[in-house]
């Protein structure tokens, strides 16, 4: 396959003033010839009109030419822009498919062939699909790092340390009686002792890297008729779910997706923790509960009708990761924005008493969940399943009772960083990497 020349459309479908489809293969000039053009300067935007096999005129516009091995896949590529009308774009790919040899792409391949050819590694071509699906500030932050190679770097040089050291061990085990310098296995031991130390600072990072690329996710708890279902639509400016006096209206969780300080979030309205009146309710708190257990933040929502007096059910459920919010603070006399000797907010979602005040506080937790600073997070389960494999091994080559199986175990650590760039074993994870992406890309 990777012989074969490929074209996709790299654009966005749809009607547009401008579409960008994409050739990539040993028969791209090819390509362009058979489309009436000729091969352009390299890197040189040129204004060319591409025809069809039968003469026909199909659009006027721009050709790009990188030739290899300088180009996103390390093959000849053209780009060719063209008008974003659906009949322009159906008639340009028309003519690439009855070329022969050319055929459209799969998901990913552009960027697969990019791989193959040592354009990039996995943690880069992990951090394009990411960069691709950004939607907030933080996400593309994060995902231009990566790409930028900040996660390679770390994962081979933490590599380079380890075969080193493998290569030292290897030494002391086939040439015992040659005159090696005393504190080799020493300094060995030393060096894998700080490895894995690295490692587990790196993997004892509290998801933050992942929490930035997937969300933060947030609960709403509390009892029937606090007001969860009015401070998500406050929260998302829209009417998301349904509001109503009647208690037990929300009997599902509902979630939303939105942008919190530049970070992305996903907030859950839940049912109100009660006694349940019926079975559906009943499911509908069971799934409160089990979303309140398994949420990276939750808002603990009082009903400020009968303030003092709080929720049983939902005080039960308030730890560290909780914020605590009084609603209805309008029906409270004298109530502030914000108590800190009991770690409450109000707000009243009705009026918008306290809502922006608590919205930066919900903002700064958030932040706190997901920011990992300027280094380089881990953004994956398949790296925190690689990097514990690793660090798994290293614990099992220290207590070897013998120097060919802490050998062993030091190539399986080696193996496990491997997978992660995909210098080694990449075959079986290849087709996970590059599945998500989409056609052109």
């Amino acid at each position: 396959m990777i012989g074969e020349t490929i074209f996709a459309l790299a654009s966005a479908p749809g009607r547009a003033g401008i579409a960008v489809v994409r050739v990539s293969g040993p028969d791209t000039g090819a390509a362009l010839k058979a489309l009436g053009c000729h091969i352009p300067e390299p890197r040189k935007a040129t204004r060319v009109k591409f025809h069809d096999s039968a003469g026909t005129l199909i659009d006027d516009g721009l050709v790009l030419w990188f030739p290899a091995p300088a180009s996103f896949t390390g093959e000849d590529v053209a780009e060719l822009h063209i008008h974003g009308g659906r009949a322009v774009i159906a008639h340009l790919s028309d003519a690439l498919s009855q070329m022969e040899g050319v055929r459209p792409a799969e998901a990913g391949e552009f960027t697969r062939r990019a791989f193959e050819h040592g354009k990039l590694d996995l943690t880069q071509a992990e951090a394009l699909a990411d960069l691709i699906d950004a939607e907030t500030r933080a996400q593309q932050r994060q995902a231009l790092r990566q790409m930028g190679g900040a996660l390679k770097e770390l994962y081979d040089d933490w590599r380079h340390r380890l075969v080193q050291a493998l290569a030292h061990l290897e030494a002391l085990i086939d040439f015992p009686d040659e005159d090696l310098p005393e504190n080799v296995a020493a300094r060995m031991w030393d060096e894998v002792a700080d490895l894995r130390r690295d490692i587990s600072g790196h993997l004892n990072d509290g998801h933050r890297g992942e929490r930035t690329r997937d969300g933060v996710h947030v609960a709403i708890i509390g009892p029937p008729n606090a007001g969860k279902s009015s401070l998500l639509n406050a929260l998302v400016r829209r009417d998301a779910a349904i509001v109503s006096d009647i208690p037990g209206t929300t009997r599902d969780v509902i979630e939303v997706h939105l942008d919190l300080g530049g970070f992305a979030a996903t907030i859950a309205d839940t049912a109100g923790l009660r006694d349940a009146g019926d079975v559906i309710e009943d499911e509908g708190i069971r799934r409160a509960h089990k979303r309140a257990k398994e949420a990276d933040l939750k808002i603990a929502l009082f009903d400020g009708a009968v303030f003092p007096a709080r929720d049983a059910a939902t005080e039960g459920l308030r730890d560290s990761k909780t914020l605590a919010v009084v609603n209805k603070a309008d029906l409270i006399k004298g109530a502030k924005a914000f108590d800190p000797r009991e770690d409450l907010h109000f707000i009243s979602v009705k009026s918008g008493f306290g809502l922006a005040a608590f919205l930066v506080a919900l903002e700064n937790r958030v932040r706190d969940e997901s920011d990992a600073g300027a280094g380089a997070p881990l953004t994956r389960a398949r790296h925190r399943v690689a990097l514990e494999e690793c660090r798994d091994a290293l614990d099992r080559a220290k207590a070897a009772p013998l120097a060919e199986l802490a050998a062993e175990d030091l190539r399986l650590a080696a193996r496990a960083l491997g997978r992660l760039t995909g210098r080694v074993d990449v075959d079986e994870i290849l087709d996970v990497v590059f599945r998500d992406f989409c056609i052109g890309k």
